[in-house]
């Protein structure tokens, strides 16, 4: 390789302009995300069913979607969670099931447990959702006049469908407030009076207010369709809906209710600022790009302000893109300062500038080449094969610096620079690579993972793996073709010089260090430095069984005892983040406006502690989410109507000394039962 690139050096130099622009390419089109693709095969069912208990549920429905769901190929496990109103089935299933295959079988087994459901019973949602559809951020609707149903209509109707127009983005319906409904507020006493049921009134409504085909007539040379409508246009018509005819008196809506234009009744409440408000939760494709869909987003702001009214104002808050910015930034920042510090030290103890800059180039080279090889591999860059590159900046730096220092060690021989470049090359050629093969070596394991492990390791060996190969390709084709055009020749400038070299015979190297022992005068600078550490080599070499075991033991001491006190964890913890998630739980049965109350309470105590100005924003959903929004509960699964759930958004300003310090503050004052910090952050 190295001869081919010495002889070839036109070559070698135009195919790595063609890597480094096929790269810069690839930096722009890679998906930039949070986390790597998990590939977590699971499907949810979230199956409503308004007014039903947990208890009910669980026996009429929850257990038919268990026993039939066993029928669907590749099932691992399926898993249930009941609430008031609303079954979810999550499906698990083995890695190398054919999803395509799997949904197919799992919509064919709903219809089947569809006729043993309970009459009424509305058809599920069926949705494939896994950790890389977690919301990015959440569109944030406030006003100071409007009412949650009409920050609600407008959210549906008017904002939520211009999601579609975003590639890779997607929403789940808003969140705070209900559907648009017509309510009939019955008066107990009144109906009783006209001997009248509930049923009779239901029966009235739907009979009075529904579309029924009619047929056509023949008018001539036409046909005319003859539709039977009878849907009321105006609410007051619902008032005059007959529910008793005939003999004696007629009864009419009017006579035993009222209607109004209302929603639904509540089951929970969202929370912006402590104040009652709609929010729409930004998700994406799993094979989206989380950079690529909040940018999209940012946008599209401005056109959909230009939909609501002027009393309504909309805002993008809790952006997760910035921990992804946060990660690009400081990959940038230390693959700069190395490659600044390693130059420095190069010049330093080589006193040779063009060395330095040889060496320096070969850092964003190589992390440009492990890009566009992540990229063809299709990969994404998120926090995984970031912190891989991260991790290879220090590895990367060691085999040019190597490379460059020995053609100096050569060149300082005599030899001539083309001779000093093709021996110093060749000499640490094998090292280097046996070096290249351990590294890798370590990071092979993550391939016989599987599962979640699997998904998050395999992209952090993929981008130190191709790091690691691209330093070594550059350090034994780059380096010594522009070595061979950049440095200078060597002239010798005392004997100590000598004293190091690989190819003295035993006597003579034995006289040039007696000989350098006793004249410490011409010894100076770095040269001093390798003469000590000459000296305690030979000290430790007369002794390397005892020094060998040492080694060992103080090793396997200190790994063990790390091991046992550092703790494990899938993500390491994040101490100074400026967003935090919590659950507020309080005693069970209570109700949500008392619910609320704590949680405002909550939200109070965290801006006593940093201070109201520090506070950006919070974000509360409490209760649970309705029924007819069976797939809110992917998002947001509340108990009941006792739990709430907190997301704080600090200001960029205020500096988080140790967010740990901050939730105990808040867990022990906090007016709740208890008070569960989420993984969030």
């Amino acid at each position: 390789m190295i001869k081919t690139a010495l002889a070839r050096p036109i070559a070698v130099i135009v195919a790595l302009l063609g890597v480094v622009v096929f790269a810069v390419l690839a930096l722009g089109r890679i998906p930039v995300d949070i986390f790597p693709r998990l590939n977590l095969p699971t499907i949810y069912i979230a199956q409503p069913y308004g007014g039903m208990t947990a208890a009910q549920m669980e026996g009429f429905i929850a257990t038919r979607y268990q026993n039939q769901m066993l029928y669907v190929s590749g099932i691992k496990d399926v898993e249930v969670k009941n609430v008031q109103g609303l079954t979810l089935v999550k499906c698990s299933f083995y890695e190398d099931t054919n999803m395509a295959q799997a949904a197919g079988e799992v919509a064919n087994q709903v219809s089947r447990v569809m006729t043993y459901m309970p009459p009424g019973t509305q058809p599920p949602t069926v949705v494939r959702f896994d950790a890389s559809s977690l919301p990015v951020g959440e569109l944030v609707f406030s006003s100071s006049s409007a009412s949650l149903g009409q920050m609600q209509d407008l959210a549906s109707t008017r904002i939520r469908p211009l999601f579609s127009q975003i590639p890779g983005a997607s929403a789940p319906p808003p969140f705070g407030g209900n559907e648009r409904t017509v309510v009939v507020r019955v008066d107990p006493e009144k109906m009783k009076s006209y001997q009248l049921t509930p049923d009779e009134i239901v029966s009235a409504i739907v009979k009075n207010n529904q579309v029924s085909p009619a047929g056509s007539v023949g008018m001539g040379d036409y046909m005319v369709m003859t539709p039977s409508n009878t849907v009321l246009d105006k609410i007051p018509d619902f008032l005059n809906i007959p529910l008793r005819q005939g003999v004696g008196p007629s009864v009419f809506i009017h006579d035993v209710a009222t209607v109004e234009d209302a929603t639904d009744v509540p089951v929970g409440y969202a929370l912006i600022n402590g104040k009652r408000s709609v929010y729409i939760p930004v998700t994406k494709s799993a094979d989206a790009s989380t950079m690529n869909v909040v940018n999209a987003l940012k946008a599209k702001l401005p056109e959909m302000r230009a939909l609501l009214p002027d009393n309504v104002k909309l805002s993008y808050e809790f952006d997760q893109s910035v921990y992804v910015s946060q990660a690009v930034h400081s990959l940038a920042f230390e693959g700069g300062l190395g490659a600044l510090l390693t130059g420095l030290v190069v010049f330093l103890f080589l006193g040779d500038l063009r060395s330095s800059v040889i060496v320096i180039l070969t850092i964003p080279v190589s992390i440009l080449a492990a890009i566009l090889l992540l990229q063809l591999t299709g990969q994404t860059i998120n926090i995984m094969t970031l912190s891989g590159l991260s991790l290879a900046i220090g590895i990367l730096v060691d085999q040019a610096t190597v490379v460059i220092e020995n053609i100096h060690q050569h060149q300082e021989m005599g030899k001539t620079k083309a001779r000093a470049i093709l021996d110093a090359s060749e000499e640490v050629s094998f090292p280097l690579l046996l070096i290249t093969l351990s590294i890798l070596a370590v990071f092979a394991p993550a391939f016989l993972m599987t599962g979640v492990p699997r998904g998050m390791f395999i992209p952090l060996s993929l981008s130190v793996g191709f790091a690691i190969i691209a330093s070594y390709t550059l350090s034994q084709t780059f380096v010594p073709v522009v070595a061979n055009w950049w440095l200078k020749g060597h002239e010798h400038t005392s004997q100590h010089e000598l004293s190091l070299l690989p190819d003295l015979k035993q006597p003579r190297e034995v006289n040039q260090e007696s000989y350098e022992a006793h004249h410490q005068q011409e010894v100076k600078g770095f040269e001093r430095v390798k003469l000590a550490y000459l000296g305690l080599l030979d000290k430790l070499l007369r002794h390397r069984a005892l020094v060998g075991t040492t080694y060992g033991v103080v090793c396997a001491a200190i790994i063990g005892g790390c091991f046992y006190f550092i703790g494990q964890d899938m993500m390491p913890k994040i101490t100074h983040s400026k967003q935090f998630q919590l659950r507020i739980i309080a005693p069970e049965g209570l109700r949500i406006e008392r619910t609320e109350d704590r949680t405002k309470e909550v939200i109070g105590l965290i801006q006593q502690i940093v201070g109201p100005k520090n506070v950006a924003i919070t974000s509360a959903f409490v209760g649970m989410t309705p029924s007819s929004y069976g797939t809110s509960a992917l998002y947001v699964f509340n108990a009941g109507p006792h739990e709430a759930d907190l997301q704080v958004n600090l200001a960029e300003d205020y500096q988080v000394k140790n967010l740990d310090a901050l939730k105990e503050q808040i867990r022990a004052s906090a007016p709740a039962r208890r008070a569960d910090f989420l993984r969030a952050d």
